[in-house]
This record gives C-alpha cells, structure tokens and sequence, in this order.
C-alpha cells in the first residue's frame, strides 16, 4: 500500500518501508515504480540524521570515559552495563533515523551527479 506521493510525478508510490530507505540528500534515493525517476528525504532528514549521530556519538564517548569513575557512587549501574548502552547507542544511531525517514519527512528529488 503506497501512501507518500512521488516529488516528481505526485502520484502515490513509496510506502513506508521505501521511504525509510530512500536516504539522505547525499544517497542515490529509491527509483519511483510510477515514473522511474529517483527520490530521497529531504534537507530536514539530512540535518536530523547529522545532529542524532553527534548526539549518539557524544553520549558513547561520554559513557565510554565516566563508565570507570562512577565506581562507588550512585550511577554505578553505568560501569556494570556499559557495553550493552554502547551497543544500544548504536543501535539507535541505524535505527531512529529511518523510522524518522518514513513517517515525518517529506520527499524530494533526488541530485544524481553523472560521472
């Protein structure tokens, strides 16, 4: 069931899971089954992509350098789970983003260089 509307032909032919797919501004895009040109989220995925990667970047170093200082106090639980928060930091660093990709941005043409 095809729910979001191609940017190019405005017909509807991406459904949530091709529109996660689709990428960035800098990714080639998903080809539309109506028109055949390419589409991808845009500006507005791209800089939420940028700003949760840092963030989750951040938060791994963070945890990756207090982790064996907080030995004794009341964030203890840090140093015992440190490994399984880091994994799910980057977990969520895959995964956010295309949920954000499916549902809250909207389509754009794709930019294709040719080489």
């Amino acid at each position: 069931m095809s729910i979001y509307n191609c940017p190019h032909c405005g017909e509807k032919s991406f459904n949530p899971w091709t529109k996660a797919n689709a990428g960035q501004l800098n990714s080639p895009g998903k080809v539309c089954q109506k028109c055949g040109r390419r589409a991808v989220n845009g500006k507005a995925a791209t800089i939420f992509n940028m700003v949760f990667s840092i963030i989750c970047f951040a938060l791994i170093v963070v945890v990756y350098l207090n982790a064996p200082k907080t030995a004794g106090t009341p964030y203890s639980w840090i140093d015992t789970f440190e490994i399984e928060i880091n994994i799910g930091l980057i977990l969520l660093k895959f995964l956010v983003p295309r949920l954000a990709n499916a549902f809250f941005f909207k389509l754009e043409p794709a930019i294709i260089k040719n080489t």
